[in-house]
């Protein structure tokens, strides 16, 4: 399925607009039909940084359960190294797809954007150029390792630099020593390797860029642009964008009734078979008073909490 993805990308089944390898915004708004809320210029669906900021204490269960239960069952990528894996890391992702070296492919790519776009940088800095706040860049490198590394300290400088965040990446890095002195810059990616790809279509050609901002594979993950990466504990979750506002929501209520069954736990009010079952609506009445009560000191924001109390019937 991929490849005849990309055959239609090359040989003008979606056509190539504006880049050489960018999606049209046409095209995203028909691959993307259940966002409704606000989308950048090009069409990449944009969460709001309101979300992403309340996202960051999500966990890979809480999303993973929304997400089966939405019939979304291929959104988790494991088996990564990590910068910073004690982080977490949060962003709307902004895709790119390398495919091995093919000299002839590459350098009508390469004309169309030194000419046509007036890019006079190598392939793999073009789509770094269209990352802004809140982004994260995921990119499908094959799992190139030996000669594959796009990514070293000066554009993962230049990345930090408009994204605040990291990288996932499906493939090798390299300066990795130099990747670890940017603060903040929490990223996964398939292995290190201290070479470096090499892009020229008349002599060593390690890789062609052929997708920006289509959808790409991630491990077995179909990834779309403006889908809300977080990644933390080893592990990323890809979560569709308009599902990222129930997944956050139904974390935030399953913390704050961890929160209230620990309690109540520990001042044995209730049995811990009480609190692993189905709750009676004693204890659900009890859930809602306990919420009013804390509602200022709970680490959920008033407004979310405000609103839940809204929806119950006790």
């Amino acid at each position: 399925m991929k490849s005849l993805f990309f055959s239609a990308i090359l040989w003008g089944g979606l056509a190539l607009p504006l880049f050489a390898q960018q999606i049209s915004k046409e095209e995203l708004l028909f691959l993307t039909p259940e966002w409704k809320g606000e989308r950048f210029a090009d069409g990449r669906p944009k969460v709001s940084d309101a979300l992403l900021k309340r996202m960051r204490l999500v966990t890979h269960e809480e999303a993973w359960a929304v997400m089966k239960g939405a019939n979304y069952k291929f959104q988790y990528a494991e088996g990564w190294q990590c910068i910073n894996p004690d982080s977490v890391l949060v962003g709307r992702a902004l895709t790119a797809t390398f495919m091995p070296g093919r000299p002839d492919v590459h350098r009508v790519i390469d004309k169309k954007g030194h000419e046509k776009d007036g890019r006079i940088k190598s392939q793999n800095s073009w789509p770094i150029d269209l990352l802004v706040k809140g982004d994260v860049y995921v990119v499908d490198q094959f799992g190139a390792h030996e000669n594959g590394p796009t990514i070293g300290d000066n554009l993962g400088n230049s990345i930090y630099a408009k994204t605040g965040n990291g990288i996932v990446y499906e493939g090798a890095i390299r300066d990795i020593a130099g990747l670890k002195e940017i603060g903040g810059f929490t990223s996964f990616f398939r292995t290190y390797h201290p070479s470096h790809h090499l892009n020229n279509p008349d002599g060593e050609l390690n890789t062609t860029l052929v997708g920006i901002n289509h959808p790409t594979r991630i491990g077995k993950v179909m990834v779309m642009p403006g889908d809300v990466v977080l990644g933390r504990d080893g592990a990323v979750t890809f979560i569709p964008p308009h599902l990222a506002e129930k997944v956050v929501t139904t974390s935030e209520i399953v913390r704050l009734r961890d929160m209230f069954g620990h309690e109540r736990l520990r001042e044995q009010k209730y049995t811990a078979g009480q609190i692993d079952n189905r709750w009676s609506d004693e204890i659900e009445k009890d859930f809602s008073k306990w919420l009013n009560s804390h509602i200022n000191e709970l680490p959920v924001p008033k407004e979310q909490i405000q609103e839940y109390l809204k929806n119950r019937t006790w």
